[in-house]
């Protein structure tokens, strides 16, 4: 009986042994597909205008003056919850001088260097780029909730490690992503240039929004973050500027996004 027991017990041994090899074979299959789902959406490069896009998931966050943070004007405030239902890609740095030159031939800036970020454009000049390389400006709620890399706080990092403002910047612009990225993988959101976002420029209200797009008209169009002539209180997540007010020269860029 007890040789029964020990053929029953091997036979089933043998039985299970080669439906678990196959079942570790599937999931490690699938592993790997996700896995390499995962990597290529990541990251993509445009064939167009050959610069790094960065792949931003869906999600919800407080837009506006972040909680605790004494620097915000009145423009960033009522903070207000905001859902940004679709993922989306954005730049992984700001469009630079090369990248310009490329798709339009010809290069604005006050600032020469192919990896410098190309400033001195319009609001026009940079919606014309986006619509070239089959993509468009972000809206002021993307840019910002990339801007944020998961984070809450004015800022992902010390000024310094992140940004180039007037502190730090000796006076002109920087090649782009020489400081630190945010948790998104997203270089010089903070400072370098401010950057030109979709929308007209407009009042923030208290009411929860979703995947907002900003006023349907208006008389300015909306930017953000700081940019190298900016002091460090502009150098937050949250900060906001429009086409109205004086930057000094050679401070707009922007960056593309698409669904």
């Amino acid at each position: 009986m007890g040789a029964c027991r020990l053929c029953a017990h091997m036979i089933r041994g043998r039985l299970w042994l080669p439906i678990v090899a196959v079942l570790v074979a599937v999931f490690a299959w699938q592993g790997a597909e996700i896995s390499h789902v995962a990597a290529h959406a990541r990251t993509k490069v445009s064939r167009i205008d050959g610069l790094t896009y960065i792949w931003i998931p869906r999600g919800a966050f407080q837009m506006g003056c972040s909680p605790g943070d004494s620097e915000c004007s009145d423009d960033e405030k009522p903070a207000h919850p905001v859902t940004i239902t679709k993922g989306f890609w954005i730049g992984q740095t700001p469009v630079t001088q090369a990248a310009y030159s490329k798709v339009v031939g010809a290069n604005p800036s006050t600032y020469h260097g192919a990896e410098l970020p190309v400033e001195e454009v319009t609001w026009d000049d940079a919606k014309a780029y986006c619509d070239r390389v089959q993509m468009r400006l972000p809206t002021e709620a993307e840019w910002e909730y990339a801007a944020r890399g998961g984070t809450a706080g004015a800022r992902y990092g010390p000024p310094d490690r992140i940004a180039w403002y007037n502190d730090n910047a000796q006076s002109m612009t920087h090649d782009v992503a020489l400081k630190q990225a945010n948790a998104f993988g997203v270089y010089d959101m903070l400072g370098n240039v401010r950057e030109w976002v979709a929308d007209w420029y407009g009042p923030y209200d208290a009411t929860a929004a979703v995947d907002p797009k900003g006023p349907s008209t208006g008389r300015f169009r909306a930017a953000h973050g700081a940019s190298w002539y900016d002091s460090s209180e502009i150098a937050r997540a949250s900060s906001r500027s429009n086409n109205g007010g004086g930057c000094g020269p050679a401070c707009h860029g922007f960056r593309c996004a698409a669904n």
